[in-house]
């Protein structure tokens, strides 16, 4: 049997990915078209913020290349490049098509190509497919087959990791769906479903990640509203997560980030319109939460009013600029946009994230602090948690925003720093 791989795209989904099969005995070869990459990673050192990696790394016998002439001898490929979206909201789709064009002209008989770049049904048979075949020469199902297994990973999770997450897996055929299948299994704990269609395993991906979008969506709109009602959400939510069935606890924030939850949704909604059909539920959905940041730095202008300080030349920390809590992963993050927006009302904006200091403005929290009349919480990073109203009342600070509800009201309440979460 022949147990050599070839991983396309070594960054948050590719290479957890690949340093798993390397520790199941798989003979791993990883491609990437970032020349740093490939050298940090042949120095076994993670191009990324990632504790576990950092260390699974050092005990790696992972190639990492931009040759793909090294996928030859391989198995099994896997693509597992970024699925992002443009300014529009389109779908781009081009680091997909780039890697099975430079894939295809070293594709041999006999070989699975799985994507689990996340795409809208029908990218696999209409889009990679085609592609495949027109520059290798070969015919997939005869001379190789193509399975699509849409990646689920949860950054900084250590319940649920690449090696235990369930997962589903589609193919154009029999013989790929039993191939890819045998493979997961034999590096993955978690069940592996086995879709009827690629398409549905195509689906699978953008539906869980709309449902997200949507349940988010929902309480971020009745924040919104409570706010103007007096209402603190977050108790609500909390009491109608004691009924035992049917409910679901989402909860608000200033805007939602990542890879998956403010992109998938776009995929299905364009490939539904391509197809002569309206999401408007999707839509919705994704225009609430894309309107979080602007919400918050308005949030921000409002309650240095009450303090009869103007926003206009004032400096404001944001601290924050990954999309979740303790990773370093600033993809689709909406502290980005929480800046725009201060900096459009003219606040002088300084940024300070631990895990990822080469983004931001300040080089440590009290750099960012000092000066600084009001504080907005974009990140619920550990270090953040810790803060007291004493802290910042002796650094000047009259307001903060909290973006994650991270802190508490009660103690800030008595401090005479204004205090205000995201429907609190």
């Amino acid at each position: 049997m022949n147990r050599s791989i070839s991983v396309i795209g070594l960054g948050y989904v590719g290479l957890p990915l690949a340093i798993l099969a390397d520790q199941k005995n798989y003979h791993v070869i990883g491609i990437d078209t970032d020349p740093k990459k490939i050298a940090l990673l042949n120095k076994k050192l993670s191009p990324f913020h990632d504790k576990k990696i950092s260390k699974d790394l050092k005990t790696s016998g992972i190639i990492a290349s931009q040759d793909y002439n090294n996928i030859q001898k391989s198995s099994i490929i896997i693509i597992c490049v970024p699925t992002p979206v443009n300014d529009d909201h389109t779908p781009n789709l081009s680091p997909v098509i780039n890697a099975c064009k430079s894939l295809a002209p070293f594709l041999q008989k006999g070989q699975l190509i799985i994507l689990e770049s996340t795409v809208n049904p029908g990218v696999s048979e209409d889009i990679v497919l085609p592609i495949l075949e027109k520059i290798s020469g070969l015919k997939c199902g005869p001379d190789f087959s193509l399975a699509h297994c849409p990646e689920r990973i949860n950054p900084g999770d250590k319940k649920w990791t690449v090696e235990n997450i369930p997962r589903v897996i589609g193919a154009t055929d029999e013989t790929g769906l039993k191939r890819a299948a045998e493979f997961y299994r034999s590096i993955i704990k978690g069940e592996i479903k086995e879709m009827k269609t690629i398409k549905e395993a195509e689906a699978v991906k953008v539906v869980e990640n709309s449902f997200r979008d949507i349940n988010i969506a929902f309480v971020n709109e009745l924040a919104m509203s409570f706010d103007n009602l007096g209402i603190d959400v977050v108790n609500v939510i909390n009491g109608a997560a004691t009924k035992p069935f049917a409910f679901m606890a989402h909860y608000p924030g200033c805007g939602v980030g990542g890879h998956c939850i403010p992109v998938d949704p776009y995929y299905l909604i364009e490939y539904a319109r391509k197809h002569g059909f309206q999401n408007d539920f999707l839509l919705m959905a994704r225009n609430v939460n894309n309107k979080m940041p602007k919400y918050t730095a308005d949030k921000v202008s409002d309650e240095l009013n009450q303090k009869k300080i103007a926003i206009n030349g004032t400096k404001v920390a944001v601290l924050g600029l990954s999309y979740k809590s303790n990773v370093g992963d600033d993809r689709e993050s909406p502290s980005y946009k929480i800046i725009q927006n201060l900096e459009k009302l003219g606040a002088e904006v300084a940024s300070f994230d631990s895990y990822i200091p080469d983004k931001s403005s300040a080089s440590t929290l009290e750099d960012a602090i000092n000066g600084a009349k009001a504080v907005v919480i974009a990140t619920c990073h550990k270090e953040f948690r810790k803060l007291t109203p004493e802290y910042l009342r002796s650094s000047g600070i009259e307001v903060v925003v909290d973006g994650r509800n991270c802190l508490s009201k009660e103690i800030f309440s008595s401090s005479g720093i204004i205090y205000k979460g995201i429907g609190q």
